[in-house]
């Protein structure tokens, strides 16, 4: 909280948070290229504090009985230099006065002014987007004052400050506090009075606010007729009950940037009404740039949930986590209006709606996919890590969700599985993919070398969930998911596209086999207490050896994943595997054969251990013995 420094004659100042002066120092002195965003902001705070009465009404009937219809009020004095925003909603008691004007318990002040160093030039644009919109508008007055009483409270609280540090709360007089409500009052600074001037409050209105729904009016002092002017400016009809005939592209951006606080335009527009047992109209809009808070630990949905026109919550689950990019409101007809947070957990209705929501959303995308690759790709791009969730947390619409999923591939970007599946070869009979911490270095891995060989196509998955899905689903279009780095690569059906040539003898060659399976013995012998087996690969072509994951249990990624975990134990002992081939393990194998001293074939077994785990992005188990062995091994060569 903040610290009170002064009281006297009823008035009470308090210091700002270090974090909230540090803002108002940025609104007052920064040099903004839309200041008028702050008119914006004050307007849906006051559009809040009307939804918040409306719904608290619902069990409390009294608070709104005396003035049961809400409104928004602007009202400008060009000579005095003002602009008032005067709201009939909750109103705020001197508690919350203090806490939501004068901390950041209830902004998200902090936040901002993390972002705002990071962004270059114009940072308008992250004002909504924060919650601490309020404090806008210091960027065109010197001083706001602040007039509310709390909904069914009889005392009114007045706050006024500068932006320079503090500021001052004292009872408010009856003459100048609302029966309910909050009245904010901007002593426009000299360069910005041309906010109380009527045609730019019009025209702000109808740029940022006309779908607020709250109906807006404007009050102007008619200075040759010695009156008050008064101007409908909106009507606060809500813009998902009209029909798609009825509302523009542009209608239904404003609307967007509104109710989201996004300042993108929207990139796909889902606008409809359900009709059945359970009726229901959705505007619901999928963004064009990733949202500040897409990776937000708690991975709440940001759909708002009306009854008959009524807000009731935006904490409802409307989608599931993976679609949490989705903004927009739903609007029920058959949910009671008076239905409490528990309730909303285990509606029949409610869950009736999210199904009915989520599956029209992923057949939007679908539709997209079809119709407009280009735009489908982009919305991919910033959303497609976030939608891969729902193939491991909704079995239920894996089969629609795979139609949706892009993959980076051997064989080039943005792949489809059906592509894929299109593309398979002669007797492969599974969809093979490589896990790892980036498409760099799985490129770099070892696995991949069999497949190369044979032009066999592998999916390259560098996003964590994809450890995760891949082990719950079952396959696509018949054929298995496989991982090029657990079990058997199973590639010996599949034909190399340029056979290496071999001029050796049929008695070398079988020469060779012996003296390789022999090593191969020798090798799972000494490394019996590190590895579970030691076998001939399929999958190896130009490297001696790697290190694979057995056929049950995690994979190596997802392994490596689980040892990340705090606590976790270590998995299943790897499977080494030996490239027959290789002039490395031709060269061991016959020193094996020949030597009468099989120190230097043990040394050569550990380190090629070692080099399996370095090509795998891991170290090995005991650098120091490595270094020396390795030092040994490279002295032995250079004598």
């Amino acid at each position: 909280m903040s610290d009170q420094a002064d009281i006297k004659g009823g008035s009470e100042t308090h210091s700002f948070e270090a974090e909230v002066s540090r803002l108002l120092h940025l609104m007052v002195h920064a040099v903004y290229s839309n200041k008028e965003i702050f008119l914006r902001e004050l307007v849906s705070n006051a559009a809040d504090a009307c939804e918040k009465l409306r719904h608290e009404s619902l069990t409390n009937s009294d608070l709104v009985k005396d003035d049961p219809t809400f409104q928004i009020t602007l009202s400008a004095d060009g000579a005095d230099g003002t602009l008032s925003v005067l709201d009939n909603g909750i109103g705020m008691s001197k508690a919350e006065l203090i806490e939501n004007l004068g901390t950041i318990a209830k902004s998200g002040t902090r936040a901002f002014l993390d972002q705002l160093a990071k962004e270059e030039g114009d940072g308008s644009a992250l004002i909504g987007q924060f919650g601490i919109g309020f404090y806008s508008a210091f960027m065109v007055a010197d001083r706001v004052d602040v007039i509310s009483r709390r909904a069914g409270e009889a005392e009114a609280w007045k706050w006024s400050s500068n932006g320079e540090g503090a500021y001052e709360l004292s009872v408010a007089s009856e003459e100048e506090a609302l029966p309910r409500g909050t009245k904010i009052v901007m002593h426009l600074k000299d360069d910005e009075k041309t906010f109380a001037d009527a045609v730019t409050i019009r025209r702000i209105v109808r740029d940022y606010s006309s779908h607020v729904p709250v109906p807006i009016r404007m009050l102007t002092k008619n200075e040759e007729a010695d009156a008050i002017d008064e101007e409908k400016l909106t009507d606060g009809t809500a813009l998902w009950t009209k029909s798609k005939s009825e509302i523009t592209e542009e209608q239904y951006k404003e609307f967007y940037q509104y109710s989201s606080g996004q300042f993108d335009d929207p990139a796909v527009t889902i606008h409809y009404r359900a009709e059945g047992r359970t009726e229901y109209n959705v505007l619901a809009f999928i963004p064009d740039h990733k949202p500040f808070d897409l990776f937000d630990p708690s991975r709440k949905g940001r759909m708002k949930l009306y009854v008959r026109r009524v807000f009731i919550t935006d904490d409802a689950e409307l989608v599931p986590a993976y679609l949490r990019f989705v903004r927009g409101v739903v609007d029920s007809e058959d949910i009671p209006l008076n239905i409490s947070r528990e309730m909303l957990q285990d509606n029949p209705i409610l869950t009736a709606i999210k199904k009915g929501v989520t599956n029209k959303v992923l057949s939007e995308l679908e539709k997209l996919s079809r119709k407009d690759e280009e735009k489908f790709l982009s919305i991919w791009e910033a959303f497609g890590t976030v939608i891969k969730e729902g193939l491991y947390e909704d079995p239920e619409r894996r089969d629609q969700l795979f139609k949706l999923v892009r993959f980076n591939t051997t064989k080039g970007e943005n792949r489809t599985l059906a592509q894929y599946v299109e593309d398979l070869k002669e007797n492969q009979t599974s969809i093979y993919y490589a896990l790892g911490d980036s498409k760099d270095a799985i490129l770099a891995s070892p696995h991949l070398e069999g497949y190369e060989a044979r032009e066999v196509e592998v999916l390259l998955l560098a996003d964590a969930v994809d450890a995760f899905w891949v082990q719950t689903a079952l396959g696509f279009d018949g054929k298995s998911f496989k991982s090029i780095s657990q079990g058997g690569a199973d590639l010996d059906a599949i034909e190399k596209v340029a056979q290496d040539v071999d001029d050796k003898s049929d008695e070398e060659k079988a020469k060779d086999k012996t003296s390789v399976a022999d090593l191969v013995s020798f090798v799972k012998e000494t490394l019996i207490d590190d590895v579970s087996e030691v076998r001939i690969s399929s999958r190896l072509a130009t490297s001696p050896v790697c290190i694979v994951a057995p056929e049950y249990g995690p994979d190596r990624q997802m392994e490596k994943l689980m040892r990340g975990q705090q606590g976790a134990q270590a998995g299943l002992k790897p499977v080494l595997e030996i490239n027959p081939d290789h002039a490395l393990i031709l060269a061991l194998a016959s020193q094996l054969s020949s030597a009468a001293d099989k120190a230097e074939v043990t040394d050569g077994a550990r380190l090629l251990l070692d080099q399996a785990l370095i090509l795998d992005g891991e170290q090995p188990a005991n650098p120091a013995e490595f270094a020396a062995r390795l030092s040994k091994v490279m002295m032995s060569a250079m004598g």
